[in-house]
């Protein structure tokens, strides 16, 4: 099923689940047990993607290959990376009383050694729908230098059960990202949404922009740029013991010093994903909606 001319998925699944209350990437949304990442990759592989890179905690490790991993690499080539508090460079060192890993950027940039072609970077914990899939793999396989960033309505991603996290994007006429802010404490306004910071500014939004649901499509060229960028981070942050460096905070910069085009590639379909554990039951209603739309068959893998 694989060869060199198909992109790869590379799934974050390494998320502490700390708003969930558990590890919910491995918790079953669909009628066989079925995980969001389960159709998550069988979006992909129909789409053409042909390996799978999961990044992962080593603490959930054995959990996490017996429930998800074991399930792909009878069909697919599957790879494992570790993402860990002190895998940082070694002119840094982890200040005491830190527990959690540095972010998304950190994340995708441990992937270099498993990841030699055009690849897609997920959350495991986001439903994005077949139809984007299908976009990104035709930018990965188009032969374009541009990278790529499926885009969602931010009003169609918010919880009922409490703030979230986003990259919220201007795009140009032509459908490139201008700029990007990570927001990482938005809640719905009336019909609208606002976000606090850190320092409890609020701004307000409309709920109509368009928001990165950290569904990006890289070239291996970005290996080098986040690498770079993610000294930099830690030059400024390496004391802090929550700071977090976010891959939209860093495309963004790349984009701002003009080092990267990302092409915002829009998907009609419905994204959904499990926050706060509350979120679950309207994930399962919408898997069981699109089954019985003939979307996806009563069991994925038989």
């Amino acid at each position: 099923m694989t060869s060199t001319s198909s992109p790869t998925l590379l799934v974050l699944a390494a998320g502490m689940g700390s708003r969930y209350g558990g590890l919910k990437q491995i918790d079953p949304v669909g009628p066989a047990g079925e995980t969001i990442i389960d159709y998550s990759i069988y979006d992909a592989l129909r789409a053409g993607f042909g390996k799978l890179v999961f990044i992962i905690r080593k603490d959930i490790e054995q959990a996490f290959r017996e429930t998800v991993g074991a399930r792909f690499e009878k069909r697919v080539a599957v790879d494992y990376v570790f993402q860990s508090l002190d895998d940082i460079p070694p002119q840094f060192t982890v200040p005491a009383g830190r527990t959690k890993p540095w972010g998304t950027t950190q994340a995708i940039l441990l992937a270099e050694s498993a990841i030699h072609e055009p690849f897609a970077a997920i959350n495991a914990d986001d439903f994005y729908g077949a139809e984007s899939y299908r976009e990104l793999s035709r930018h990965l396989t188009s032969g374009s230098e541009d990278y790529a960033m499926v885009g969602f309505i931010l009003r169609n991603t918010l919880s009922d059960f409490g703030s979230v996290a986003r990259g919220v994007c201007q795009v140009s006429s032509d459908g490139y990202l201008e700029h990007i802010m990570e927001m990482t404490k938005i809640e719905r306004d009336g019909n609208g949404a606002r976000n606090t910071d850190a320092n409890g500014n609020v701004t307000k939004l409309s709920g109509d922009e368009p928001v990165s649901m950290n569904y990006w499509g890289f070239t291996p060229r970005i290996f080098d740029q986040l690498r770079v960028h993610f000294e930099k981070f830690l030059e400024q942050n390496a004391t802090d013991l929550k700071a977090e460096c976010y891959i939209p905070n860093t495309v963004g910069e790349l984009v701002d010093a003009s080092e990267a085009r990302v092409k915002v590639l829009r998907s009609r379909d419905s994204w959904f994903g499990v926050t706060y554990r509350e979120d679950r039951p309207r994930v399962v209603e919408s898997i069981r909606r699109l089954i019985s739309n003939g979307q996806y068959p009563e069991r994925l893998w038989s």
